[in-house]
């Protein structure tokens, strides 16, 4: 993104959900696939299927910006963002001197200066818990996204399966089909993703200014 654009995609979030400083947001969700013949038990999944564990990366226009289908379905989302190309591009961003711009996660992500996550287990009607709200209300343009690409590509729907190699999992036929404004007539699908369980990390260099960041946004929301 332009600088211009980065201004125009936090105010289009912010206008509609009032949570400050975000550009994209990020989710992860299995493409399941035939059992590879290399080490085919890493991409055993624990819903019980074979799959890859697709990083998937979109802006405020429903775009994809990045996806990272590297990983067997074993793999956690926590993983896949902490050795990808776009965990690296934020913090790069991040020391640079943005201390401004955030991408949204859910739990099963760990939480960094660039990437906010929820609270975990909130006491409800907490702030914390209005919290979650707003950012859920936020990120569900990224789950938004996977539904459309799953309902308008269906061989990527668990319910089926791929029979390519991992390495041919791709998601340019969406942004083109988003660029064109090629609508979707399809009835809506269901599927049956679940949210991935981030393990606890061991504090890094940036946990302190990330939880700091967190509570900063967190009392700037409307009580």
């Amino acid at each position: 993104m332009t600088e211009e654009e980065n201004k125009r995609v936090k105010m289009w979030f912010y206008r509609r959900t009032q949570f400050p400083g975000v550009i994209m947001c990020v989710h992860g969700t299995h493409i399941k696939i035939l059992p590879p013949a290399h080490e085919p038990y890493l991409y055993y999944n624990r819903k019980g299927y074979y799959s890859l564990n697709a990083m998937v990366i979109c802006d405020n226009k429903m775009q994809i910006r990045c996806v990272d289908a590297r990983f067997p379905g074993s793999s956690y989302d926590s993983h896949v963002w902490n050795v990808s190309a776009a965990k690296t591009y934020f913090e790069e961003r991040y020391r640079q001197g943005d201390k401004t711009t955030w991408i949204l996660g859910d739990a099963g992500y760990p939480l960094q200066p660039w990437l906010i996550t929820p609270f975990r287990t909130p006491v409800a009607g907490s702030r914390e818990s209005a919290f979650n709200k707003t950012h859920s209300k936020a990120r569900n343009i990224v789950e938004r996204v996977i539904g459309v690409l799953k309902n308008r590509f269906r061989c990527l729907l668990s319910a089926r399966q791929l029979h390519y190699s991992p390495q041919k999992v791709v998601c340019a036929l969406h942004n083109m089909c988003i660029h064109y404004n090629v609508e979707d007539n399809t009835p809506d699908i269901m599927d049956d993703e679940y949210e991935d369980v981030n393990e606890e990390e061991a504090p890094s260099e940036f946990s302190r200014e990330a939880s700091d960041i967190r509570m900063r946004i967190l009392r700037s929301l409307p009580n």
